[in-house]
């Protein structure tokens, strides 16, 4: 089993980071540039990534002001599930933290594991963005 992960410290209560991520009509928001094709829900999205896969990823499960696991509603190439955590720190901030669980083939996780790097580390990045950006508004 594949693991990557990465965390980010957030500005915000709890209890709004994980109702952002609780909806995954959000989620456009923290992909890079290379994921096209979006469509979504509260409870699915679908997109594609560029030069690699088409994806859909529903929610297996959430448990408020905690946790949000995604898993593929379509076949996938290879088992997968992205789990989002959020724990408080301090009266007004929080820590978000990205794992993404990948059964990948030996020959697949040498060209994917750099890759999938990448995407979790802008998408934390980009969730830090995305909220600091709504309290702005």
């Amino acid at each position: 089993m594949t693991i990557i992960q990465n965390q980010v410290s957030i500005d915000k209560p709890v209890a709004e980071v994980y109702a952002f991520l609780a909806d995954c009509n959000n989620h456009e928001q923290l992909m890079p540039s290379s994921v096209y094709s979006w469509s979504s829900t509260q409870d699915e999205a679908q997109f594609t990534i560029q030069n690699m896969a088409k994806l859909a990823l529903k929610v297996d499960s959430r448990q408020e002001k905690s946790e949000v696991v995604l898993v593929p509603s379509e076949k996938a190439p290879f088992d997968v599930s992205v789990r989002w955590s959020v724990k408080p720190q301090g009266d007004n901030s929080t820590v978000a933290k990205l794992v993404i669980e990948a059964d990948l083939p030996v020959m697949m996780k040498m060209l994917a594991a750099s890759p999938l790097q990448k995407l979790v580390d802008e998408q934390v990045t980009n969730l830090r963005k995305a909220l600091q950006k709504a309290a702005i508004k």
